[in-house]
């Protein structure tokens, strides 16, 4: 065997970039800047456009679904904030290395700098989001505290998602984007060194991120697929939704967001989709993480 092709190495190049935190954060941040260089706002155009986007949909959309907009719009907001950064990490991260080809040429660094500038820049631009959240949960701060109104809204009743309101649950957000962070880690780099060497792998998995974006509960409720409010004509899929790893992503961050509570099976998934994940990307890493600057 290769002394390149061990595990030792995949976990010292992880290692490595991890160390290597002044590299990769000021080149994530130097991608924010480029990106909006000679804009009067800045990065803050994301912002704008995220709470126009979310503001659109949310006034649209309750009214589609007969939903209260007190807690329907922070329901909206934290779903397609917290959705950006999930399909920032995958598209972006499919291309980390390839668009990084000039430095990987270049300059002696461990692959793992280029997965965290990717997982950075999305976290940069997920924290200017988050003024969105803020703002609209201000706004309706009474609502989503309201049992009252929650219960109207058809999205608290005994027989689905409950909310405990704001308070102290809400900081397990916290966590639970620190795990969807650790985990966008892994996706770039195993889409990464997987969209290297096959270059038709991101036009299939665009595709099917925009088939996940509707298949997943975050312009709509999935308490809409609830029998009692279709006559049982679209119970079937949601069992579906819930084998849909992205609905367990994005639940346990949204949820506390907004005063919802986080059933226990989401944590669950999320954490065996991490494990999986991992061993995936050492796997790739050990096997393939030399030939990645060749085949750039």
């Amino acid at each position: 065997m290769s002394d390149s092709r061990t595990f030792g190495r995949a976990f010292g190049d992880i290692k490595e970039g991890l160390r290597q935190r002044e590299l990769w954060s000021h080149l994530g941040w130097q991608d924010i800047k480029q990106r909006y260089r000679r804009s009067v706002i800045g990065p803050f155009w994301i912002t704008i456009s995220q709470g126009v986007i979310a503001l659109g949909l949310g006034l649209l959309y309750s009214q589609l679904f007969n939903m209260h907009i007190q807690t329907f719009l922070p329901y909206i907001s934290a779903g397609f904030i917290v959705w950006a950064f999930i399909s920032g990490c995958l598209t972006e991260g499919m291309e980390t290395f390839i668009a990084n080809e000039g430095l990987i040429k270049q300059i002696r660094a461990p692959l793992t700098v280029y997965a965290l500038r990717t997982v950075w820049r999305q976290t940069l631009m997920f924290a200017h989001n988050l003024i969105v959240i803020v703002v609209v949960v201000g706004v309706f701060f009474g609502s989503l505290n309201d049992d009252y109104a929650l219960s109207q809204s058809g999205m608290c009743t005994p027989d689905n998602i409950c909310h405990p309101g704001l308070g102290w649950y809400t900081l397990s957000a916290i966590p639970a984007f620190l795990l969807l962070a650790f985990n966008g880690v892994w996706v770039t780099l195993l889409l990464g060194i997987i969209s290297t060497r096959y270059r038709d792998i991101p036009q299939v998995i665009n595709s099917l991120i925009q088939l996940l974006f509707y298949l997943t509960p975050i312009v709509w409720p999935i308490d809409q697929l609830k029998s009692g409010q279709r006559g049982g004509a679209a119970s079937w899929a949601e069992p579906i939704i819930h084998l849909n790893p992205i609905y367990h992503f994005v639940q346990i961050l949204r949820a506390p967001l907004i005063g919802q509570a986080v059933s226990i099976w989401s944590w669950v998934a999320v954490g065996g989709i991490t494990v999986v994940g991992w061993l995936l990307a050492l796997v790739a890493m050990r096997n393939y993480r030399a030939r990645v600057s060749y085949w750039v």
